[in-house]
């Protein structure tokens, strides 16, 4: 008689057997990989005891460097050694706004830049899987044993494009992702469960090349996110190039070579870290052409020249708040995290702002690896008793699709909780319409202009009806990593289209928080555009059917009757071409009062036809 093991369905089948799995930030300056130990979460180092990968990858003619390896030879050959590529992904060339910071050999293309180096062109998807497969390799040798799958973070202002692209090099480098998680919430996880948090927190994420704030509420075991916010293209990078800008400046620099300028910039980092344990730093650094620079940075230099990307952070911050519906006395504490925010200006702009100082009692380089443990080790089947939590995180951006008139319909609203799935109904607008285009966008904006396209697809095989009569369902799924995919049904036959939303990476880096701004500065306009494109519709819906009714029963009016109708078409034409959708409306109704009389006179046609040549003991 065999015995059977019986598990929960989420519970690893064996006892004692526990299934591999990692968290992964990856970070523009750093990476790092962690895991769940006996039930704490720990960073797992590299065979040197080095917890942090820097994110650099260096290209030769017979092979790859990663690393610490990468980082030494950075000012040697820039072009072919890459750093901060996570500001690239997703990315085409007309997004970069700064891309003459880098020394590389961009390649442009239809989709993602491509970066030219000595081992062929390589893209960032490929830059980024790198660093990936060398995290891989430290866990499973760490581990003793084939990985099972990780959970990778993304900054929360991630778009679709830069999400995929994540989730594509993850895969390149051999790892199968449990899940895309925002990097806030990351950070939430660890440290509501480490200080068994309760309340509302926000959760403050200035890393090396993206800022994130997310405002979440701890509550028994949930995490909720309310809201988030933030700047996929500022970040720790940014401070180091003010300083560079600053050098370049007080010493009167002519312009420089790559080598010189990575030199210079990886200088300008040093100082800026060092200025966050001393008031002074010095810049001492030897050119290629013999120049000398010799310079000291204050603090009050530093905090003067970056004043405006410290206000920069705080602007998202304000519009979290607004989206969840708090003020900054709600929030019961702010988590720190991301290395950038050591800088002393930030914690004083921060504390300020909340009125209390922040939280840091977690490395603010680990906290997010370590939360994405936490996720990755539940994620795999380990849940052990008292495990009992849940996350609800959200989308940054509303999704929806093009009606008549170039018109958005928002199908899911920003800030929803994922996964979600939302489906509404549209129909046809002409009579005899076999195919419906279905166009996808994201943004907050009332017209398509000024949102993003993110799809196109058909749905064919729609039996000829009237117009209005068929029923389109169409329905929106995002998954639990912030990836959507869309499909549309025809209700009566069943015939269906879909779609799994796969981004051409062409949103610029500040498209994000402009459609946001742009959705508040613009939201009367926006409302005064979408209710004349409405009542556009209205009006063209009814001028089709008044000339269809005229052209097959004009016979039934008089002189007088056809006239006003006449008259009241001109009148509503003329209205059509204006701007003014009160206007508009009221035409409309009047040239509906007007063919009042003919579509009774019509139907009472339409109902003798059918009764001519019928004995009245054959109705029912």
């Amino acid at each position: 008689m065999a015995l059977l093991q019986i598990s929960e369905p989420d519970a690893s089948p064996l006892p004692h057997e526990r299934r591999l799995a990692v968290g992964i930030d990856l970070g523009t300056t750093n990476s790092l990989v962690a895991t769940v130990r006996n039930g704490i979460p720990v960073v797992l180092p590299d065979a040197q005891g080095r917890p942090l990968l820097p994110s650099i990858v260096r290209y030769l003619p017979d092979g790859v460097h990663v690393g610490h390896e990468a980082q030494n030879e950075q000012t040697r050959d820039p072009q072919n050694t890459i750093v901060s590529v996570k500001r690239l992904m997703g990315r085409g060339l007309a997004d970069l706004s700064d891309a003459r910071r880098f020394p590389y050999r961009f390649i442009d293309g239809p989709g993602m830049v491509g970066l030219g180096t000595r081992a062929g062109p390589k893209s960032p998807v490929e830059v980024s899987a790198e660093i990936l497969r060398v995290l891989r390799e430290r866990a499973e040798a760490s581990l003793g044993g084939k990985l099972v799958g990780a959970v990778v973070t993304v900054p929360a202002y991630f778009d679709d494009a830069q999400r995929q692209a994540t989730k594509d090099a993850a895969r390149l480098a051999g790892l199968d992702v449990l899940r895309l998680l925002n990097e806030p919430t990351a950070a939430a996880i660890a440290y509501g469960l480490d200080n068994a948090s309760q309340g509302t927190y926000a959760v403050f994420d200035l890393g090396g090349g993206t800022f994130d704030i997310s405002i979440l509420k701890l509550t028994r075991g949930v995490f909720e996110v309310l809201a988030t916010n933030g700047d996929s293209a500022l970040g720790g990078d940014d401070f180091d190039h003010r300083v560079y800008c600053w050098v370049i400046e007080a010493a009167g620099l002519p312009p420089l070579s790559a080598e010189d300028t990575r030199l210079l910039m990886l200088r300008s980092r040093e100082a800026k870290e060092n200025l966050t344990l001393h008031g002074t730093a010095p810049i001492v650094v030897t050119l290629a052409n013999g120049q000398k620079v010799d310079l000291t940075l204050t603090a009050e230099n530093f905090t003067a020249i970056t004043q405006n990307l410290v206000a920069k952070t705080l602007a998202p911050v304000r519009r979290a708040l607004r989206d969840a519906g708090l003020q900054p006395r709600d929030i019961q504490g702010v988590v720190m995290v991301g290395g950038a925010t050591r800088m002393p200006q930030i914690q004083k702009a921060v504390g300020d702002f909340f009125g209390q100082p922040p939280l840091t009692n977690l490395n603010p380089d680990q906290v997010v690896a370590l939360g994405a443990a936490i996720q990755a080790d539940v994620l795999a089947g380990n849940r052990r008793a008292g495990d009992d939590w849940l996350l609800l995180d959200v989308i940054p951006l509303s999704l929806g699709l093009e009606t008549m008139g170039s018109l958005v319909e928002k199908i899911i609203p920003r800030n929803s909780t994922i996964p979600v799935t939302r489906a509404q109904e549209f129909t046809t607008y002409r009579d005899g319409q076999t195919a419906m285009a279905i166009h996808v966008l994201q943004g907050e904006r009332e017209r398509v202009t000024d949102c993003r396209s993110l799809a196109r697809f058909e749905l064919r095989g729609i039996p000829p009806m009237t117009a209005g009569a068929a029923r389109i369902r169409v329905t929106f799924q995002v998954d639990a990593d912030g990836l959507l995919a869309v499909s549309a049904r025809e209700q009566g036959t069943g015939v269906e289209a879909a779609i799994t939303v796969k981004p051409s990476y062409g949103l610029t880096d500040g498209d994000i928080a402009r459609m946001l701004q742009d959705s508040q500065a613009h939201a009367a306009d926006d409302m005064a555009a979408r209710a004349l494109g409405e009542a556009q519709v209205e009006a063209d819906q009814l001028v089709a059917v008044t000339r269809t009714a005229l052209a097959a029963d004009g016979d039934l009016l008089s002189a007088t009757e056809r006239a006003a109708i006449d008259a009241s078409l001109a009148a509503l034409a003329r209205c059509r071409e204006g701007s003014d959708h009160r206007a508009l409306v009221a035409a409309t109704e009047a040239l509906n009062r007007a063919t009042g009389e003919l579509a009774a006179r019509r139907m009472n046609r339409t109902v003798a036809r059918a009764l001519t040549g019928r004995q009245v003991d054959t109705l029912s």
